[in-house]
């Protein structure tokens, strides 16, 4: 196998950079994949994989994908929150990655949440 030259890695670093970086502005939506100790031990690393793969092969410049900490609930996990702007987030459970792919495809890309994998819609208040 070849040595990685520091060009090498400078390119893996902004190909990785760019499809986590969250971007000011001109995002529609949001994902956030809960990854904690939990969450990793039942499989988000191949969740959050699977989403920088949707996005990378649909070529999507306009959602944010990042992560979270355990969400509290640790028997649910893997855990994603999906926001689109001006509507309520939905937190899905018990995910793999052909569950976040058919979330991303009909959710993120098409507007329809899938209730099928949905936990709940809207957020906590302190009210």
């Amino acid at each position: 196998m070849a040595r990685l030259t520091v060009d090498d890695l400078k390119k893996i670093k902004e190909e990785y950079k760019s499809t986590l970086t969250l971007r000011e502005g001109g995002s529609r939506a949001k994902i956030t994949v809960h990854m904690g100790t939990c969450g990793i031990a039942a499989g988000a690393r191949k969740v959050m994989e699977a989403v920088l793969d949707e996005i990378n092969k649909n070529n999507v410049k306009d959602v944010i994908v990042t992560n979270s900490g355990c969400a509290g609930l640790c028997s649910k996990e893997p855990m994603a929150t999906v926001e689109i702007i001006n509507e309520a987030p939905v937190k899905y459970v018990q995910l793999n990655e052909d569950k976040i792919r058919k979330i991303f495809k009909e959710h993120v890309m098409e507007g329809s949440a899938v209730q099928d994998y949905a936990l709940v819609v809207g957020s906590e208040t302190a009210y």
